[in-house]
């Protein structure tokens, strides 16, 4: 569950783990749901996760969203992964070597893996992926980490050769990008591979295989008894789509489902209950996660107007944000780095809530309430846009809500909608159909983020969807994926820190701990820097309090 080396919404912690586990041996009886159990490990049951978003695609090359790459980090493998200590191991790749201009990488392959469908992995599938990577034709976010490839060779079956034109810092982690199998493709063109049903029913190498997807309902997938690591001791993942943590957060209480992301007022509420403690454990950890409100920059109110986006920067509050929709349990963000990240820039400070300094500067570009009304017009129009978010999430339906309430204090309408997760992306995010939206993004251990930020990556499907160009950011970015040294690498993304805090196309809001909740009857659960789903084939239910079989 940690293979994704990607700009998703994956729950990374780097340092300084905090762990709240509860945890009790309670005794047999009626009512009672854990006795003593056993402690080796056994294979069966299942697990249900409930997810407020659906997944949108099933291809690692062509994903761009979390809940597609919740599915797809179980069903495929990189080259290589993170392991717990957040340090690059090896997955499809045994080893590698790299050479003294690091130019090069030759990547050992693993022998006798074998897909889905029986047949065996090879050098060539990694080439079949690098090549649609690249391909201009190929709808994927991820192109930016392949330009500098040069030539991937395939001296024999299990040996793949990496050259590249010149120093690419985040070369060894691109290689994490879930491989495809050549042999299902064919020679398929560019619009056939975007639209293939393999799409929807993939076939991979990872822990557990596709079984079906049921649109709007769930998706499932079962263990892989060949899969090179060992079979999973869990037989089932069933993906659960439940749009309102409300309902998901009963389903968790009645045992229906037995893992979710909990909201911090559900966290802190939940403590206070006997039934919830005896049957689920909660972990809260520091997260890699940083939640923002994006402007649209094609749009006339936030385009060419960085007076404008500061202004409204200082007319948020947001440490009332933190305390009223995370209770505390989150620290505020200043730019693209949170602060747990090397690359953070400490002498960037956060916009201070300053709702008559707003005023002033919006007035000073001509913005003013010539009506009485309490609006901002200017040219006869009101200063109105619309935050979008996605269905489900509480505490960013909430943040949204606070800060319409905040903008209006300085006389900025605000509107709120709602929206389905899946419609979100690809109707309004992917097309650039909005004026402002509120998400989130996770980084991966390396602080590269060209994909956000250059000015090369606002076509469809790709990261910088709100349009944002800044010549030195660009040229910073470029020089960061070429500097190996990671002092020189972290005075590089200071200055873009301090570039993009200074522009402010997002509202920088608040970086949130992870909080967990699982089914007490899962075992083997182990909180380590990078969270808790490292070991995830490891998981475990005892065979008396197994709830499922395969065929359920």
């Amino acid at each position: 569950m940690t293979k994704k080396m990607l700009l998703v919404f994956i729950l990374i912690a780097l340092v300084g783990v905090t762990v709240i586990y509860f945890v009790k041996n309670h005794s047999n009886g009626p009512g009672s749901r854990l006795a003593t159990v056993e402690s080796i490990p056994v294979y069966g049951d299942a697990i249900i996760y409930g997810s407020i978003g659906e997944p949108s695609i099933l291809n690692p090359i062509l994903a761009s969203d979390s809940s597609s790459f919740d599915i797809i980090d179980l069903v495929f493998n990189g080259l290589v992964k993170y392991d717990k200590d957040i340090k690059l191991a090896g997955d499809l790749a045994e080893k590698w070597d790299v050479s003294k201009d690091g130019l090069t990488i030759t990547f050992f392959l693993r022998k006798n893996v074998k897909w889905h469908d029986g047949f065996p992995f090879t050098s060539e599938d990694v080439i079949f992926t690098y090549q649609k990577l690249i391909d201009p034709g190929i709808k994927t976010a991820f192109s930016s980490n392949f330009q500098l490839v040069s030539k991937v060779e395939a001296p024999d079956p299990f040996t793949v050769t990496v050259t590249y034109k010149e120093p690419f810092a985040p070369a060894l982690e691109s290689w994490g990008m879930g491989i495809l199998p050549k042999h299902v493709f064919g020679e398929m063109t560019a619009e056939e591979f975007n639209q293939s049903d393999f799409n929807r029913f993939p076939i991979g190498t990872g822990p557990y295989k596709f079984k079906e997807w049921r649109t709007g309902q769930k998706v499932v997938l079962e263990s892989n008894p060949d899969y090179f690591e060992g079979r999973p001791y869990i037989d089932k993942y069933i993906y659960q789509i439940i749009p309102d943590q409300s309902v998901q957060l009963l389903s968790l209480k009645t045992h229906t489902i037995d893992m979710m992301s909990l909201t911090a007022d559900m966290y802190v509420k939940e403590a206070n209950d006997p039934e919830f403690e005896q049957g689920i454990n909660r972990f809260r950890y520091p997260s890699f996660n940083y939640t923002y409100l994006a402007y649209n920059l094609n749009n006339p109110l936030f385009k060419n107007s960085r007076w404008t986006r500061q202004a409204l920067s200082y007319a948020i509050n947001r440490q009332e944000i933190i305390d009223g929709t995370l209770q505390s349990m989150g620290t505020i963000c200043t730019g693209p780095f949170p602060n747990r990240s090397w690359a953070y820039n400490p002498a960037v400070k956060p916009y201070d809530y300053d709702p008559e300094k707003a005023r002033a500067m919006l007035a000073s570009i001509g913005w003013k309430d010539s009506n009485g009304d309490g609006y901002l017009e200017k040219g006869g129009k009101v200063f109105e846009f619309t935050i979008l978010t996605n269905q489900g999430n509480k505490e960013r339906e909430l943040a949204a809500t606070i800060i319409q309430e905040q903008l209006k204090k300085v006389g900025i309408k605000v509107n709120v909608r709602i929206l389905e997760w899946s419609t979100l992306i690809h109707q309004y995010i992917d097309k650039k159909n909005f004026e402002a939206i509120l998400l989130g993004w996770s980084m991966t251990p390396d602080p590269d983020c060209f994909d956000i930020w250059s000015s090369e990556k606002t076509k469809e499907g790709e990261y910088n969807f709100i349009s944002y160009k800044n010549p030195q950011v660009d040229i910073l970015l470029a020089l960061g994926r070429k500097t190996f040294d990671r002092e020189e690498r972290m005075k590089i993304y200071h200055k873009v820190h301090a570039l993009i805090a200074e522009d402010q196309p997002y509202a920088f809001l608040y970086v949130r701990d992870s909080l967990i909740a699982v089914d007490k009857r899962f075992q083997d659960i182990k909180v380590e820097p990078i969270g808790i789903g490292h070991n995830f084939t490891k998981w475990y239910v005892p065979k008396t309090l197994q709830k499922y079989t395969l065929q359920q």
